[in-house]
């Protein structure tokens, strides 16, 4: 598969003289679906049916992509398809019938990564709520976790050495997702500086995050952490914890990221992939992350 998108590549460039940006958005969004197939043991165009694509979709949707995302990967696919047929590589076109795929009826905002810079700018470090406060918002885009994963995170479920966390997430299932160096920054100054001092007024035993009470954080706690600091932007989208997730998932996948690698850091577990996801290495996630994530640095 990696020849003819080889060959497709210098024929958008040399034949229709498309942008620079225009073919670099085709080569990152068809070297994603080339990797899926491959990785679905795919490996010759005539190979490929409307199933195998529509079930790639449903896995761009599923992590979180906008509808404009999945309609750039759909023209895509099926430009790469039309010239597969016009080179007689094949013999069918199967996106043939794929003019109205099913697409979610809302997707979830995501923020621009200017917009979590915004977030993080309004956040005042000089006090101890702060700096905690920055130590939660960094981990939430640097790691996609949901919320009721961060706010049961232990101390001792950060590696610092490896750069990873484990996460116990839905159904019990556990994964490793690595963190980048500005929500290590975070969380060791916020470990070293303030949550000492919370744990000693409360009972927040091994949790990470505590209030200032000393207690493990709620949801609504966590929601109302990045409310306040959203009112203060200009920011007009309906802001919530779970928009980091999905901030995350589309950044890493924007900027060229795996897909399997992406929805194993998320935890989502569809049962014809699970296999796949359980064999991802950690050192190739974490490479993954450090690549793609705009805040690992």
């Amino acid at each position: 598969m990696q020849q003819y998108l080889k060959d497709f590549i210098d024929y958008i460039r040399i034949e229709r003289s498309l942008s620079k940006n225009t073919i670099a958005a085709y080569k990152n969004d068809l070297q994603r679906y080339c990797d899926y197939l491959e990785s679905e043991k795919i490996t010759v165009p005539n190979s490929v049916k409307l199933r195998n694509i529509q079930k790639f979709i449903n896995e761009l949707r599923d992590v979180g992509l906008s509808k404009r995302t999945i309609a750039r990967n759909i023209s895509a696919i099926k430009s790469f398809h039309r010239f597969l047929l016009l080179e007689d590589i094949v013999e069918t076109d199967p996106t043939e019938f794929l003019d109205s795929p099913k697409m979610p009826k809302k997707l979830p905002e995501v923020l621009e990564v200017e917009e979590v810079e915004e977030i993080m700018d309004q956040i005042d470090l000089t006090t101890q709520k702060g700096i905690r406060d920055q130590a939660i918002i960094e981990t939430l885009y640097s790691t996609g976790l949901r919320v009721s994963e961060l706010i049961s995170l232990k101390k001792s479920e950060v590696y610092f050495e490896e750069g990873v966390i484990r996460v116990l997430g839905k159904g019990n299932k556990e994964r490793i997702v690595p963190f980048g160096k500005c929500a290590e920054a975070a969380i060791k100054k916020y470990i070293k500086g303030v949550r000492y001092n919370l744990a000693k007024k409360g009972q927040g035993q091994n949790i990470l995050f505590l209030n200032l009470r000393g207690h493990p954080l709620s949801r609504m706690g966590i929601w109302k952490i990045i409310r306040n600091y959203v009112k203060l932007t200009s920011i007009k989208k309906n802001v919530s914890p779970h928009i980091f997730r999905h901030s995350f998932a589309t950044h890493l996948l924007e900027g060229g990221a795996n897909l399997r690698a992406v929805q194993e850091m998320l935890g989502h577990v569809d049962i014809s992939t699970t296999q796949i996801y359980t064999h991802l290495d950690k050192n190739y996630l974490k490479e993954q992350h450090r690549t793609f994530h705009p805040r690992w640095k």
